[in-house]
């Protein structure tokens, strides 16, 4: 089976997509098939020989019409011998260039792009949940039409969480028949060293994501002014840090909050693994990827109980889950924690034998039974 990858995100890139595409696409050239893989990068020097399989990448940075032109005719002249298109981003590209292919298609959905558009943009400022039920704009209900057309056009959907499956077929009107959940899973992480922390403090917490509204990183940096002696590793990049650097230089934290920026995935799981508990305080995860890495490491969690989140926290056993927006619940449950070394052993311990649930043979397994499937369409068109 020739399989043809289309991502907007991959290494040196950090996030789900980086994280994934590589591995599955590496899983599945040892299971015998052909992979290429097509990507937007901010550079297109790197070197990608370490790969098992062959990389295109579009330079990012070029105007939006001239980088959709562009990245539909690599796609038309790569996509040719393909059996199928496996698509992880740039779906609107994809259904363009697939006019010609005519092409099965598989697509991985790990959230609403529209609704991050338009959050980003600031022409809502409603929930995940709020902005699938309510109406909006033309513009914006104009990305809400594209974002259904690019899930109707698809043969199977891929999706990492029940909760999302809910919500493509209740919201977006995909047939339940074409949503396939297939939980993500992480390699295990031995041998990880800790990086170097300039924090002088005695717990270390960490957080990992874009520095966007939905994340809530100003909600933990407000509780951790109330937790002595602890400090805040902050790794990510994103509109919202300007904001965040403000708000510690307001709360005279700089001695004690590290803004890491964007790093490569070795240097994030390094800074991980120096620290003593992971955070996550979103209003939304489709499914975060970011809380395996974590548990894999043996850091304790505490995350907020929504989307994807309560798929693989399971509050009290592997972690604590507290409800979005609870006035004073993070400081609470960080002093708790901070203040006891056993629990945080407790919850890590837990979160190891929950990683059983997310081999990654079993993530491969389900993937490539549904491309197998999906490429046999090509013979029947």
């Amino acid at each position: 089976m020739k399989v043809l990858i289309v991502t907007g995100i991959f290494p040196p890139d950090i996030g789900g997509p980086a994280t994934y595409v590589p591995v599955i696409g590496g899983e599945l050239v040892r299971q015998g098939h052909e992979v290429m893989v097509v990507t937007l990068s901010d550079e297109l020097s790197h070197d990608d020989r370490g790969y098992p399989f062959h990389v295109v990448r579009l330079r990012r940075g070029l105007s939006k019409l001239l980088r959709f032109i562009l990245t539909v005719l690599t796609l038309l002249r790569w996509g040719r011998q393909a059996d199928l298109l496996f698509v992880n981003r740039l779906s609107l590209e994809v259904l363009a260039a697939n006019i010609f292919l005519r092409k099965p298609l598989v697509q991985k959905v790990v959230g609403d792009w529209a609704w991050e558009r338009a959050t980003n943009k600031g022409w809502v400022k409603e929930s995940f949940e709020e902005f699938q039920r309510g109406k909006h704009g033309l513009k914006v209900e104009a990305l809400k039409a594209l974002r259904n057309l690019c899930v109707h056009r698809t043969n199977k959907i891929i999706v990492p969480s029940r909760y999302l499956a809910r919500w493509a077929a209740s919201s977006w009107g995909v047939p339940e028949e074409k949503i396939t959940v297939i939980y993500n899973a992480v390699e295990p992480l031995n041998g990880i060293q800790p990086a170097e922390v300039s924090l002088q403090t005695r717990v270390k917490i960490v957080t990992v994501g874009r520095l966007v509204p939905w994340k809530q990183v100003d909600q933990i940096i407000e509780a951790l002014a109330r937790c002595d002696g602890v400090g805040l590793v902050i790794i990510g990049d994103g509109p919202e840090r300007g904001h965040l650097e403000e708000l510690v230089r307001t709360l005279d934290l700089r001695d004690r909050v590290y803004f890491a920026g964007a790093r490569s995935k070795a240097e994030t799981l390094s800074l991980m693994a120096a620290c003593d508990l992971f955070v996550l305080n979103s209003t939304y995860e489709g499914f975060p990827h970011v809380v395996l890495e974590a548990m894999s490491l043996g850091l304790p969690v505490v995350a907020t109980a929504v989307g994807g989140t309560p798929e693989v926290v399971e509050d009290e056993e592997n972690g604590l889950l507290l409800a979005p927006a609870t006035n004073g619940a993070l400081s609470e449950t960080l002093l708790q924690l901070v203040s006891s070394p056993l629990e945080r052993q407790r919850l890590a311990n837990g979160a190891k034998h929950t990683m059983e649930r997310f081999r990654l043979s079993a993530m491969v397994e389900k993937t490539e039974a549904v491309l197998r499937n999906s490429a046999h369409l090509q013979g029947r068109r």
